[in-house]
């Protein structure tokens, strides 16, 4: 048996029943259809999950597919179609190399393609939605492939179609639509334009702003490092929470807030762990809060995934206690609850 915890950043997670390591689509689709009805997981990179002490019963499948199709056109731009096992990181990295621009502030998020569309990535102002023109899938329940437009994966903040359906849609490939251009959109998020001394609105160079992107992640502990126990995590474990106007209207002046276009509005997650008590360096067994970032919660070193979800758990009721504001997990739980 596959020790899960070999096989997540968290580094922690118990065995898995069954696990197969696929490289290409034909063992994608062989390897779910041998599975038949019994539960499958479906792990890229593995940064973005908490699994059990007590592992998964089931079939665990590894994905590692890399593909990179190009089509250029000096006027609508570069149509890249890229499979679902492409580290992140680098297809974002390969993007820019080649003179294509729009995924510079997604930089440094760790995980796979494939994960993209499912969580709706995002990051300093851009969310992955805005580029991506198709997934294509597996579709468990009907045994057959099916391809999503954009407005079929229905994407909104950290969510899609295929994260509403769990366990349906295995992604394949994602094609993505980018400008040829050496220069960024506008840029929008102030923490960024602060780091590039820009003002808000001003554009930059693409590499510039990935350099910069790249550094603000690393002094969170958002880079996944061997010697650095702040970045053995999954990453932000909470989204930011979006709440009523007169919900937000209650909470101090100096929290955050990101009006929405349903009036409703997005405040920091990471502002009410910190404004509730919650502490970076607090732990629960070898579970720990980030020293660098509120938002993270890290290893640090032997720790129990029930640990990581007691101290997510106390996070919660801290943020409800203080704001009555439930926090919801961003971060794939297998084989646990934080009810």
């Amino acid at each position: 048996m596959a020790d899960l915890s070999d096989y997540t950043s968290l580094r922690v997670g118990g065995p898995a029943k069954n696990f197969i390591e696929v490289s290409s689509e034909k063992e994608i689709i062989a390897a779910i259809e041998s599975a038949g009805d019994s539960p499958i997981l479906i792990m890229g990179g593995g940064t973005n999950i908490l699994v059990s002490d007590d592992g998964f019963a089931g079939t665990v499948i590894r994905i590692s597919n890399n593909k990179i199709e190009e089509e250029v056109d000096a006027c609508s731009g570069a149509t890249l179609t890229i499979g679902a096992g492409e580290n992140w990181d680098e297809f974002v990295k390969t993007t820019i190399a080649r003179g294509f621009a729009g995924l510079e502030t997604l930089s440094g998020i760790p995980g796979t393609v494939g994960a993209a569309p499912i969580q709706n990535i995002g990051a300093y102002g851009h969310e992955v939605s805005e580029f991506i023109t198709r997934v294509r899938t597996y579709d468990r329940q009907l045994k057959s492939l099916k391809t999503f437009t954009n407005a079929e994966c229905e994407f909104s903040y950290r969510n899609s179609h295929f994260k509403t359906h769990p366990g349906r849609y295995v992604v394949l490939d994602v094609a993505f639509q980018l400008r040829i251009g050496e220069m960024t959109l506008p840029i929008t998020y102030s923490e960024l334009a602060n780091a590039l001394g820009v003002a808000v609105g001003e554009k930059v160079s693409v590499k510039s702003c990935r350099e910069k992107v790249l550094e603000l992640r690393s002094r969170k502990g958002m880079l996944l490092s061997e010697n650095d126990h702040d970045s053995w995590s999954a990453g932000s474990f909470f989204t930011n929470p979006i709440v009523s106007a007169d919900v937000a209207a209650k909470l101090p002046l100096d929290a955050p807030r990101w009006p929405q276009a349903d009036g409703r509005v997005k405040t920091s997650a990471a502002w009410l762990i910190e404004h509730s008590g919650v502490t970076k360096g607090q732990s629960i067994g070898g579970a720990r809060i980030s020293t660098k970032h509120v938002l993270a919660l890290t290893n640090s070193g032997g720790a129990k995934a029930s640990e990581i979800a007691a101290l997510a758990k106390l996070a919660q009721e801290k943020v409800r206690a203080t704001f009555d504001i439930a926090l919801e997990p961003e971060v794939n739980l297998v084989g646990l609850n934080l009810q």
